[in-house]
């Protein structure tokens, strides 16, 4: 398994990873996002809507109550918040998992919550607080492809202050 850390000292930074990691998804890309509340999650989305459907990133928020939020553009972002669901069951009961496979880009928001939905192919970024507004951003990626994805993000990042 890749892995990559990066730290963030403010939103502006947070937003700015994910619109660099956004430039370079392809459609299909899983993003599994954990951490703390205000960690982080939903300005990392924002950047990445910014980058591949730049004409949605306005409506980015935390889909908490609707479970689901869409962003549409040439390749659509499913940004998906799991907070209020317990279980895979409730996940499958809703129908969540068909978007899992198709040519959309997939972020989920508390995605520990998936279990075995989780797909074998996707990028799991890990926000943890490491000072007031300083943030410790942990990628690490499942699966060929989004392996080879995280190892150019990291490469591309290099030598760049986040």
């Amino acid at each position: 398994m890749s892995q990559a850390v990066f730290y963030s000292n403010s939103d502006q930074d947070t937003m700015e990873l994910g619109r660099r990691l956004g430039g370079m998804l392809p459609s299909g890309a899983f993003i599994a996002l954990q951490g703390e509340l205000g960690g982080g999650k939903t300005c990392f989305t924002r950047g990445v809507v910014q980058s591949v459907s730049p004409d949605s990133s306005r409506l980015v928020a935390s889909p908490t109550f609707a479970i689901m939020n869409e962003y549409p553009g040439a390749v659509p972002v499913y940004h998906f918040d799991f907070y209020r669901l317990n279980s895979e069951y409730e996940i499958i009961e809703l129908g969540f998992e068909d978007y899992f496979a198709g040519n959309g880009i997939c972020i989920a928001e508390w995605s520990e919550r998936l279990g075995s939905l989780l797909p074998a192919e996707h990028i799991r970024i890990t926000f943890e607080h490491a000072g007031e507004e300083r943030r410790r951003i942990t990628m690490a990626a499942g699966g060929e492809r989004h392996s080879a994805l995280l190892k150019r993000f990291a490469a591309a990042c290099s030598g760049k202050i986040l």
